[in-house]
């Protein structure tokens, strides 16, 4: 159905449900020689329009001339967004709007589009006509059918994206198609022990979510509680992920985009879990594949365990003898190996892939510092530098 199509079901809709309330409405217009009407300004828009018909001519002559402050008019013909309190709703004020008389009606054009979803209701009182009518006040009710939603998005990767992760595994990230909303995200992220029980409390549940700009991607952190040794959440309660067993990550569909609309499916991520990684990542063991000069092919980098996929994105560079070399960067093999792409043909001679040291491994491992080193022990870091820098060269 096209949008003009159903825009014009939506409004064959509301006349329906008019008719039908004012059947059952005894002060209704149609108990009076009044008739107010609801009709579309364009037709394909939401601008409506609130027509009164059946007003004497001498009515509609001083109506054309009045010079009414917006009060008055709003006394004869106010329109009302109503919010299913009948004791509220009498007392709200009306919508804003211009009043003309055109075509031998007293025509009322609200400010601004008549909003999908919402009940609005228009009040016409004779009785403050110039000629002061004393026919009952005519009410009539109007509504836009809402939307079909239309679920489009979609998780469309988590990472790791590996079958097999450690039992000290740091965090996950979710990646989504469009932008999500925020707020109560944890009731829709669900983690089981194979198909069966859930797991209680497994991520560090935190106020400020952690997105990042285009909200198409959450950090999932494990609660590192249930990671770190000889603490009181891994003592009392255990480890979220156990070693030789199995799990399932659940993204369920109800969790809503930007636009309001819930996810298309389900995503599930089904992993086993090895055993715990406390090893810090070691670039001395990293293996290059090297492109020849002159060509835009790229440069792969084997590491020697996953690694994190939003920091070897960002904390790994590739630099020239005088400048860093600009170019694409891809994760292969599921996160164990980072190829680069460079915009420019590769230039013969001595190259740097600088690493930073803050990256991590799927644990948590900094270079030169496990995860679950203990800074008050003072324990120093084996590497001093925020770099760690590997030559390779292009022949």
């Amino acid at each position: 159905m096209t949008s003009l199509s159903r825009r014009a079901a939506a409004w064959a809709f509301v006349a329906l449900s008019a008719v039908s309330a004012l059947a059952q409405n005894p002060n209704s217009q149609a108990d009076s020689a009044f008739a107010i009407h609801w009709t579309s300004a364009t037709a394909n828009s939401n601008r409506a329009l609130v027509r009164v018909s059946g007003l004497k001519r001498d009515d509609l002559r001083l109506l054309t001339t009045a010079k009414w402050q917006t009060a008055q008019w709003q006394q004869l013909l106010g329109v009302h967004v109503e919010q299913g309190d009948p004791l509220r709703d009498p007392w709200l004020p009306p919508m804003l709007g211009g009043y003309t008389v055109e075509d031998d009606k007293l025509v009322f054009t609200p400010q601004f589009p008549l909003q999908p979803g919402l009940v609005y209701r228009a009040i016409f009182r004779p009785e403050r006509l110039p000629s002061g009518s004393s026919t009952q006040t005519v009410t009539s009710t109007f509504r836009i059918a809402a939307p079909v939603p239309n679920p489009t998005t979609v998780v469309s990767e988590i990472y790791p994206t590996s079958d097999t992760l450690p039992e000290n595994l740091l965090k996950f990230y979710v990646h989504f198609s469009a932008p999500m909303s925020r707020g109560r995200i944890y009731e829709h992220i669900h983690l089981y022990e194979g198909q069966g029980r859930e797991i209680e409390l497994p991520f560090l549940e935190i106020d400020e979510e952690l997105w990042d700009l285009e909200m198409k991607r959450l950090t999932l952190f494990i609660d590192p509680g249930r990671i770190k040794r000889e603490v009181t959440p891994l003592e009392e309660i255990g480890p979220a992920l156990e070693a030789g067993k199995r799990f399932t990550l659940v993204i369920d569909k109800a969790w809503t985009d930007a636009a309001g609309n819930t996810l298309k499916k389900e995503f599930r991520k089904e992993f086993a879990v090895g055993p715990p990684d406390r090893e810090p990542p070691d670039p001395a063991r990293w293996a290059f594949t090297v492109p020849p000069p002159g060509t835009r092919d790229k440069l792969t980098v084997k590491f020697s365990e996953p690694m994190d996929d939003a920091l070897a994105r960002r904390l790994i560079h590739v630099k020239s003898t005088s400048s860093v070399v600009n170019g694409e960067v891809r994760l292969k093999d599921r996160e164990q190996s980072w190829e680069f792409v460079p915009s420019q043909p590769w230039a013969a001679g001595t190259h740097q892939l600088v690493v930073q040291t803050t990256i991590e491994d799927l644990a948590g491992n900094n270079i030169g510092k496990p995860f679950e080193v203990d800074l008050f022990e003072g324990v120093q870091r084996r590497l001093t530098n925020s770099t760690v820098t590997l030559s390779f060269s292009v022949k």
